[in-house]
């Protein structure tokens, strides 16, 4: 399957928003619940809002997983991003019915290569040590593990720890 990624829009809240509810569930068995809030229809889009205006800051890109029929998959976002030491954080989710198929493999790749042109030299990102799944996404992309936390936090009824890594820019020029 041929995918992209795309830069979130205010076209595209209505079908993000669907996205999100249909993954509800889903997602919460993996990461912390983002509360019940974030799915009344007038918090998302105050919040998508904000996330449109981080990103035409340069503070963080946002950006949605699609297919050739540009229908969502998953998002993938480089977050937080601090200019003066070139580092960004990298989160993702892909659809329940979407899972196992190589997405989050692809698309993180295709986030790698642009993050060439955003003047980015390292890529932090943080798992729980349940997501065996995510863990393989980021080591397939070249991510390396550097620490898993010492703390454990429960959810769901598991205690967990997160996991964290590291991917570095080869190609940036400070290298």
């Amino acid at each position: 399957m041929k995918l992209v990624i795309e830069k979130l829009k205010d076209t595209d809240f209505e079908n993000l928003y669907k996205f999100e509810i249909e993954n509800r569930t889903f997602f919460e068995e993996m990461i912390p619940s983002r509360g019940d809030d974030y799915y009344r229809p007038e918090v998302f889009r105050v919040k998508s809002e904000l996330l449109l205006d981080e990103q035409a800051k340069g503070l963080s890109y946002f950006y949605l997983i699609k297919d050739e029929d540009r229908s969502i998959l998953g998002r993938i976002n480089l977050v937080d991003i601090n200019f003066s030491n070139r580092i960004g954080f990298l989160g993702y989710r892909v659809g329940k019915i979407h899972t196992g198929k190589g997405i989050a493999k692809q698309a993180l790749k295709l986030l790698l290569q642009t993050i060439i042109d955003l003047d980015i030299k390292e890529v932090h990102a943080k798992t729980t040590t349940h997501n065996i799944a995510s863990q393989k996404v980021l080591m397939q992309n070249g991510f390396k593990h550097t620490v898993t936390s010492d703390e454990e936090f429960e959810m769901n009824g598991q205690k967990l720890q997160f996991t964290n890594y590291i991917w570095i820019n080869k190609h940036h020029p400070s290298l």
